[in-house]
């Protein structure tokens, strides 16, 4: 199964991860390698490079990938909400740089037939580990209406979610929901033909992306990964994170903003008591987002952001 080698942003993120030879760092999300490629040649000779993904295909993809650059890779089958442990397991006390692309891979939707795409017949699976239990298949079938419901709003800042949850409940009972296809079609005949039409996305997109994030607790350790992130840095040391949904940016806002934030204090208080120091500073205020010439190359590049922060 072959691995499109495309990243988002590859030159602003390796700009700005700000490497030099002898660094650690980590990709977070290898994907295709792309950006795990760019990092480990700036940071040669005598740099190591943490490439972490919890999709095994991945894995096997670095490995071929990046396998003139073996002595200098550690490549970890696993989610990156654990890297603190990762890192003591290495004995690692610090990183230089730490990659973040939020973003699944071209392979995902279209090759490893794990039913994320509403554009092809497959399993309703959606786990990018498949040593997890959960599928999108058990959720679709399992859950109450009101909880689908609330999935889909909340995950999916779907405007339907009633209706096409009611609708959901209904056609299961004449038949399990087993592929993107049969979702796909309740949604389509949920959603009203007018309001579709207007919409500049497939009809089904909230919902994938709804039941995406809770089989696969994206932002639960997202969140879980951005508490932890000035521990992991050695000072001067960088986090570049991609997001590519309002969800996902806005976790990762709110922390980088907690991170610089300075005095707690109540205001009436006459001196500081809180002793807070900031321990981040954001490299710029508003994210990048991909060049027109990128967005018009990659289409799967239009919704990105780019944040950078780096460690005080």
């Amino acid at each position: 199964m072959g691995f499109v080698h495309t990243s988002v942003m590859p030159a602003e993120v390796l700009a700005y991860q700000n490497l030099k030879p002898g660094d650690v760092c980590v990709d977070c999300t290898l994907g295709g390698a792309g950006h795990a490629e760019s990092s480990i040649k700036a940071i040669l000779p005598g740099g190591t490079l943490i490439g972490i993904d919890q999709d095994h295909e991945a894995i096997a993809n670095a490995k071929t990938v990046l396998h003139r650059f073996a002595r200098n890779i550690i490549l970890v089958h696993d989610n990156f909400s654990r890297l603190p442990k990762i890192l003591d397991q290495h004995n690692i006390s610090g990183v230089n740089s730490i990659v973040l692309d939020l973003g699944f891979s071209l392979n995902q939707i279209t090759q490893a037939r794990r039913g994320f795409s509403f554009n092809l017949n497959e399993p309703l699976d959606m786990r990018m580990d498949i040593r997890n239990d959960l599928t999108a298949e058990n959720i679709v079938n399992s859950f109450g209406e009101k909880e689908l419901a609330d999935l889909f709003f909340r995950f999916g800042e779907e405007k339907f979610s009633r209706r096409i949850a009611r609708a959901i409940v209904r056609g299961r009972q004449i038949h399990p929901i087993a592929t993107t296809q049969d979702l796909t079609r309740i949604i389509c005949d949920t959603v009203p033909k007018g309001r579709a039409a207007a919409q500049k996305i497939h009809p089904a997109t909230r919902v994938f992306q709804a039941l995406r994030i809770a089989v696969n607790q994206e932002l639960e350790n997202l969140a879980i990964f951005m508490q932890q992130v000035p521990d992991l840095l050695v000072t001067g040391g960088r986090i570049c994170v991609i997001c590519f949904h309002s969800l996902e940016d806005r976790i990762v806002k709110q922390h980088l903003k907690s991170f610089e934030a300075l005095c707690t204090c109540p205001k009436d208080l006459p001196q500081c008591v809180c002793n807070a120091k900031p321990t981040m500073k954001s490299i710029f205020k508003k994210p990048l987002i991909p060049s027109p010439g990128e967005m018009a190359a990659n289409p799967m590049a239009r919704s990105a952001k780019l944040r950078v922060a780096e460690r005080i």
